[in-house]
């Protein structure tokens, strides 16, 4: 029997944080991606804090975006969080897919992040 998309994402994505984890170096930007919305945070593991987040909720994003559930503003909120991110410090972190396949919105979140400055 095929296991519907939630599953699926569900075991990767616990399949890949058996691996990753943020430290404060290094944190880890995490992405979940909803079917009209994607949200991005900077998070370090070993104090469990965010360090910077960025969503397509976000009211400097909402009004610059013609729709939240396009590639264009999954790069916006890539750009965001480097943006942010930058902002606090950080520059190198390992990047936490969240059981999505890196492909469409999470590579376009990902490749505008590594072009604000972000490397991973």
């Amino acid at each position: 029997m095929k296991e519907s998309r939630k599953i699926a994402v569900q075991r990767r994505h616990r399949r890949i944080r058996r691996i990753i984890t943020g430290t404060p170096e290094r944190p880890r930007l995490a992405v979940f991606r909803s079917n009209n919305h994607i949200y991005a945070q900077v998070i370090d593991d070993v104090a469990q804090h965010t360090l910077a987040s960025a969503s397509t909720l976000d009211p400097d994003l909402k009004a610059d975006v013609e729709t939240t559930a396009t590639c264009e503003a999954s790069a916006a909120v890539g750009k965001l969080v480097a943006q942010r991110a930058i902002a606090q410090g950080i520059e190198k972190v390992v990047f936490d897919r969240g059981g999505n396949l890196y492909h469409g919105r999470v590579k376009a979140l990902a490749e505008a992040a590594r072009e604000a400055g972000l490397s991973f």
